[in-house]
């Protein structure tokens, strides 16, 4: 049995839509699920409590509610609850250490612009060393049944994020889109003519290159279709767009820091405020 799926619950739709993805795909792993909550509310938590209303026993029923919620629903799984002595970052940072996966909730489109995850969930999905996944409420009815799409760079050492991917289309008797995004050069935008060209010139070589990478996987999994998408433009606008057909679009992140501290990258950025379906941050070297 591999270890707990651990979800961050603030009392919002997104944390109980996150709730229920972890209690599908842990009885999926063959593992429980871990609900927490930090003892620093969060505003949209704190809107829910009656004047003169501690947080504690406001936040031990509703980690009750939504357990035995799930258990109702998906009988046999195994659930149980924890309230983080400590804030929610280090909180929910040390408990995704003691896990496999760290589940967290998204917020829907339309929120305040940079704000669509919250900063908790930007400030721990960049720092964790475990996979972690962001959940729309919207992806709570029903868990979708189309590929898995996981963005991929023959440049980086993704083997992390490709074997994640690779586990999870196995574990759903689903396929796998890798999707491979070459940027434009610069000097391709000085004139139209030069584009197509370079289109042409450019995609039958790098799908040759994603072919060699995904080789050894699709060995390992023979029974997962593994198919690939060559693109040249936008990674973050790739990926989104793939997303709709998708159960889950997987991400790689970088795990050095810059002097601005912890960051998830451009491309991961963009498909966590844009993709309809949940997403997962795999980190990588």
């Amino acid at each position: 049995m591999t270890r707990s799926i651990v979800v961050g619950l603030d009392g919002t739709e997104q944390a109980e839509a996150a709730a229920e993805w972890a209690a599908e795909n842990a009885l999926l792993r063959g593992t429980d699920v871990r609900l927490v909550h930090a003892k620093e509310p969060e505003p949209e938590a704190a809107l829910s409590l009656g004047e003169g209303e501690s947080e504690e026993p406001w936040a031990r029923e509703m980690m009750a509610r939504t357990a035995g919620e799930l258990r109702e629903r998906h009988p046999g799984l195994l659930v149980t609850s924890r309230l983080l002595p400590s804030g929610p970052v280090p909180g929910l940072v040390a408990s995704a250490e003691e896990s496999d996966l760290l589940v967290l909730g998204s917020r829907a489109l339309g929120s305040v612009a940079g704000d669509l995850l919250g900063s908790v969930g930007l400030t721990v999905a960049g720092v964790v060393e475990r996979p972690v996944v962001l959940v729309r409420a919207v992806s709570s009815a029903s868990t979708p049944r189309g590929p898995v799409v996981v963005g991929a760079d023959v440049r980086q050492p993704v083997d992390s994020v490709l074997g994640f991917a690779f586990e999870e289309a196995a574990r759903r008797h689903t396929r796998i889109l890798v999707v491979y995004v070459q940027q434009l050069p610069l000097y391709a935008g000085m004139g139209p003519a030069m584009v197509p060209d370079f289109r042409l010139s450019m995609v039958p070589e790098i799908k040759r290159s994603v072919d060699v990478m995904l080789e050894p996987w699709r060995a390992k999994y023979p029974d997962v279709e593994a198919v690939d998408r060559v693109a040249v433009g936008s990674a973050g606008l790739e990926l989104v767009a793939a997303a709709r057909e998708a159960s889950l679009v997987v991400v790689g992140r970088r795990t050095r820091r810059s002097t601005l501290g912890a960051h998830i990258g451009s491309v991961a950025h963009a498909v966590l405020h844009h993709s309809p379906v949940p997403v997962t941050l795999v980190p990588h070297d």
